[in-house]
């Protein structure tokens, strides 16, 4: 079998790494891959919005599946073309792609379906959002400053009889659509909040994808990213991890791509993970159905479980969390391959039950000096001959080419070095010792990833 990987990030590089692996498949392309996915599958020189280049090459090379990596294409109707042209591809369709594509839709899905999720309100009208702000938040907001990670942890071993009814609360202010996972803010203050909402809907600082905006409460108590693989019927939630969206260590910074993440998390047990699935993820996929938008490929519920075990929404995504894949494909046994392409095929109910690595994996995203702002390209990697590459022990390439014979960084997030271990601290280790050997001018990461898992340990003893 033939399969062509959509994409050029890290979770590419892992997605054509698993699927290499499938004793089915005898050859995995890559458009337009990175220097990672060259060595273990093939780049095809191809962007990845290109959707008529890319059904030409899948009609001219007999592609058996086809799998988007990002959301771009998906939103943009990559499955539609390609379902028209008869061929087989694994994801979402343009109107079920909405799901991430429009966050007003899929809080509206939300609440047609009862999903639990933060209260919110939608604008594309300057005034009126000013009006909101001010009516909801500009009265008794108290915060000047940042809420810290310690603050919030300490929240978060507090009962929930203990909290104060007027603890400081941040406003979260989100882009409407694509942003690139920089369209989000977390405003400690009012005025952030009226400054970043004017910068949407008046400065253009996401263009299109900010013409609308979502106001909403934040929600607290910890993070946790559930990657389901779904036909339209069946529905398949792989094992949960978390993601590290801010730039610096305790969760300090701008928000990124996701600085790294580790899989299993100790918030969701086997009895979370069925709650999840019965108050999530079963009441989406009905509700799409509902509408005429049957849901394929990988639902993406990025959620927050408050201190007493409710999950609700932060976001819904239609692909594969990126750095979540790579520690969850790491823990993977079963065939990668015979899973997706049962679910493009609409068969998941026939699959056998998945198979995993009883021991957890860590992945440190390892980028550019300046992300996620503005960053120099260019330099030399070195350090990556001296890192054994395994099954478990893996550095995909994220923003990497090569350029004049050697591997240069090209992007803001560089490389996820990614280990197991016999426990979450060893997978640590393990993963930051890679991490050291490996430089090149600027390059730097989170020192913390996997840290917080302690802190629910700690909760449950």
């Amino acid at each position: 079998m033939k399969v062509l990987v959509i994409g050029q990030g890290g979770r590419e590089h892992a997605l054509v790494w698993k699927l290499a692996q499938s004793p089915e498949v005898t050859k995995v392309f890559c458009a337009p891959g990175n220097a990672g996915t060259g060595k273990d599958g093939e780049n095809v020189p191809i962007a990845d919005d290109d959707i008529p280049a890319l059904l030409q090459f899948a009609q001219n090379e007999k592609i058996d599946l086809t799998i988007p990596g990002p959301e771009v294409p998906l939103v943009m109707g990559i499955v539609d073309e390609f379902k028209k042209a008869g061929l087989k591809i694994f994801g979402p369709s343009k109107a079920a792609a909405q799901l991430e594509g429009s966050k007003t839709f899929a809080k509206d899905v939300m609440t047609r379906a009862k999903i639990p999720t933060a209260d919110y309100e939608s604008f594309d009208d300057l005034e009126a959002a000013e009006f909101y702000l001010k009516e909801r938040y500009g009265g008794g907001f108290r915060a000047e400053e940042p809420i810290s990670i310690e603050d919030e942890q300490a929240w978060f071993r507090q009962p929930k009889s203990g909290r104060s009814p007027v603890m400081n609360q941040p406003i979260v202010v989100k882009a409407d659509g694509l942003a690139a996972g920089k369209g989000v803010k977390v405003c400690a203050t009012y005025q952030e909040a009226l400054d970043f909402v004017r910068e949407c809907l008046s400065g253009n600082a996401f263009g299109e994808a900010g013409a609308r905006v979502i106001i909403e409460d934040f929600l607290e108590g910890a993070e946790a990213s559930i990657l389901a693989i779904v036909d339209g019927k069946t529905i398949i939630p792989l094992e949960a991890s978390q993601d590290h969206k801010a730039a610096h260590d305790g969760d300090t910074g701008p928000n990124t791509g996701g600085m790294g993440a580790y899989c299993p998390t100790p918030v969701v047990d086997a009895e979370m993970m069925d709650k999840i699935t019965q108050t999530i993820l079963v009441p989406v996929v009905h509700e799409m159905k509902r509408r005429g938008c049957n849901f394929s490929g990988v639902l993406y519920a990025g959620l927050m479980i408050d201190q007493l075990g409710n999950p609700k929404v932060l976001e819904f995504n239609v692909r594969f969390g990126d750095p979540e894949t790579q520690p969850v494909l790491m823990r993977l046994k079963s065939d990668l391959f015979k899973l997706l392409d049962a679910a493009a095929s609409g068969t998941l109910r026939d699959f056998e039950e998945i198979e995993w690595d009883s021991r957890p994996a860590v992945c440190v995203v390892m980028a550019s000096q300046g992300y996620p702002g503005s960053y120099k390209k260019g330099y030399p990697i070195r350090g990556l001959d001296a890192v054994p590459n395994t099954s478990e022990l893996k550095v995909f390439h994220a923003g990497t080419k090569v350029e004049g014979g050697e591997i240069v960084n090209s992007g803001g997030r560089v490389l996820g070095v990614t280990a197991m271990g016999k426990d979450l601290n060893e997978a640590k280790l393990n993963a930051y010792a890679r991490v050291k050997m490996i430089r090149w001018e600027g390059a730097w990461c989170r020192k913390d990833i996997s840290d917080k898992a302690r802190l629910y340990v700690e909760q449950e003893e």
